[in-house]
């Protein structure tokens, strides 16, 4: 080996002993968000909680603008929530603040009359099943991709059937070679990449595999056909009537079938009901419902 290729190879060390520096950094970061000193631990039974969100404005860390301002709103036990409006209205703000990832500017948010702030952190986040657009794509097996959901109910087989079942994954799982025990991604030897809809798919699947009692699908399906979309929320009416769930969808054929439609704008409501009520109202709802109906003609 030349003195140029030792001086390559010891620059490529010291580059990446950087990037690790840093990754130690963060591991070693305290976190902001903190479980009260003396949590109360919510019931991990399966009747989920009523969530009521009390007086709540909220502006991100460094800046100036409200993204809520004086939000309330109250969702009970085992309700189907839909949250719409256009970008920047809020809706994701508000799924942020339910699970704590911030803590409000003002107001308070309870859950089963408890203060979030007076929550256990770790099994508050147990008893919720949520998934982002921004999902990981975990470069292992089709079947670890959906256990990672609950590694406590890693062997029940039943419930990892109905979770790829209900996210519509199982339509593509028999083209697998190796069927759940297949290798997903490209990072591994053998390992098959999945389209942006398949992988939606599996995330899904994660999701509802945590079988948890407050499901929250945060725009979990942009990559798959509106077809599908409603085949799974269709599923979830039918299968999770046992389960709060609050959906953010820009796909109005998805959230038609909500109990309760919330319609934000500038990070208050500013109507609700449920899909019959709000076209009759013929405000912003029945606006946006329209304008995406023109598209499918």
């Amino acid at each position: 080996m030349g003195a140029e290729e030792i001086l390559n190879q010891y620059s490529s060390i010291d580059t990446r002993t950087k990037y690790l520096d840093k990754f130690f950094d963060f591991l070693n970061t305290e976190k902001i968000i903190q479980s009260s000193s003396n949590p109360t631990t919510l019931s991990s039974s399966p009747t989920p909680a009523i969530i009521e969100f009390k007086n709540v404005s909220f502006k991100y860390p460094k800046t100036e603008r409200f993204v809520l301002k004086d939000f309330n709103v109250k969702i009970e036990s085992g309700e189907k929530i839909a949250l719409v409006g256009e970008n920047g209205a809020g809706k994701t703000t508000i799924i942020k603040l339910l699970l704590r990832f911030y803590d409000v500017t003002e107001g308070e948010i309870f859950i089963n009359g408890v203060n979030i702030k007076e929550l256990d952190l770790d099994k508050w986040h147990q008893l919720v099943g949520a998934l982002f657009q921004d999902f990981i794509k975990y470069q292992f097996t089709f079947k670890e991709n959906v256990i990672f959901g609950n590694l406590d109910k890693k062997d029940n087989m039943e419930l990892l059937k109905e979770a790829i079942k209900q996210s519509g994954a199982d339509k593509y799982l028999e083209q697998l070679p190796k069927g759940i025990d297949q290798v997903v991604g490209k990072m591994f030897d053998e390992g098959i990449d999945l389209s942006g809809g398949q992988w939606q798919k599996l995330a899904l699947a994660r999701a509802f595999f945590r079988n948890a009692p407050l499901l929250i699908p945060d725009e979990p399906t942009s990559a798959i056909d509106a077809k599908a979309e409603y085949e799974i929320f269709e599923n979830v009416q039918k299968l999770q009537k046992d389960k709060t769930v609050i959906i953010i969808s820009h796909r109005f054929s998805t959230v038609r079938n909500a109990d309760r439609i919330l319609v934000l704008d500038e990070g208050k409501i500013i109507e609700e009901g449920n899909h019959e009520k709000l076209m009759s109202k013929k405000g912003l709802y029945a606006e946006l419902f329209n304008l995406q109906a023109e598209g499918y003609k």
